[in-house]
């Protein structure tokens, strides 16, 4: 048993810091909920496809996932509410392990929060900015996850914590490649003169790659695989049946998307294979 994980089954009493901490998480997954609902149009503001003139639109790069992708923002966002509520149960008010995640998770909602206002506000390239940000927090996030997971932990734990913060993640990572060429475009960057469609499938690559890298670090974790070829596969519909057609990437997506998740499963039913004789 490492260090991480022995800190991470500690739990002792709790302290003032604990409750601070319990209600920061709290406040931040309810700002990031106001947050989306404002994003979606609901609440009066523009629709994240239609602010920023459009730039983040299905049809406003090749590599935009089309509408349905965003759908996934419900899992999320229901998962990230089911980790404000769990956290405060008393087993976990001491956790070590609540105690190294929880600012860290509230760090990313609230920069959540923010790259929704800046696109409200219209600023695209402040908008990049900040969802690179907000990668490098989950990125941050994902490792303390890993390291801190132990044997035996409870389903509900594995899929509130460990799960929810991977499709947070994996989804992220589709997002970031996307609004990064939006913003892109809009400053007027052309690719050196290249094919934009190869441009567009290398861009894909990159994302499968970081999909892998995850996937290898993980131990074959599925959440951040799957949310991440669940936005690859809806950037291969929008530029299958979207008005900016590329069959290139639309194959490069596809390929990449199936290729992000076999080499997962491989990884994980051998990581579980590793672990069989270690629990005899």
């Amino acid at each position: 048993m490492t260090d991480s994980t022995t800190a991470a089954t500690t739990t002792t009493n709790p302290i003032r810091a604990d409750r601070v901490r319990q209600v920061v998480v709290a406040a931040s997954a309810v700002i990031a909920v106001i947050g989306s609902f404002i994003g979606s149009g609901a609440a009066g503001g523009t629709p994240i496809q239609d602010a920023a003139g459009g730039a983040l639109s299905a049809d406003a790069t090749l590599i935009a996932p089309a509408g349905p992708a965003f759908s996934i923002w419900s899992v999320i966002y229901t998962g990230l509410l089911a980790y404000a509520v769990w956290q405060f149960l008393p087993r976990q008010t001491a956790s070590a392990r609540q105690r190294r995640l929880g600012y860290p998770i509230a760090v990313t909602l609230l920069l959540n929060a923010a790259w929704i206002l800046s696109v409200q506000a219209g600023l695209l390239a402040v908008s990049a900015v900040v969802i690179v940000v907000l990668l490098a927090a989950l990125l941050v996030t994902f490792v303390l996850v890993v390291r801190t997971r132990r044997r035996g932990q409870s389903w509900v734990e594995s899929i509130v914590v460990d799960g929810t913060v991977g499709l947070y993640l994996g989804w992220v990572c589709v997002a970031t490649a996307a609004n990064l060429t939006s913003a892109l475009m809009v400053a007027g960057f052309d690719g050196f003169g290249g094919s934009p469609d190869v441009w567009g499938s290398a861009i894909v690559i990159v994302a499968g790659l970081a999909g892998l890298a995850l996937a290898v670090f993980g131990g074959g974790r599925l959440a951040p695989s799957a949310a991440l070829a669940w936005g690859l596969v809806w950037v291969a519909v929008s530029r299958i049946s979207g008005e900016l057609v590329s069959p290139l990437v639309a194959s490069v997506a596809i390929t990449t998307a199936i290729a992000v998740v076999v080499v997962t499963v491989m990884i994980r039913t051998a990581t579980v294979l590793r672990a069989r004789p270690a629990a005899r």
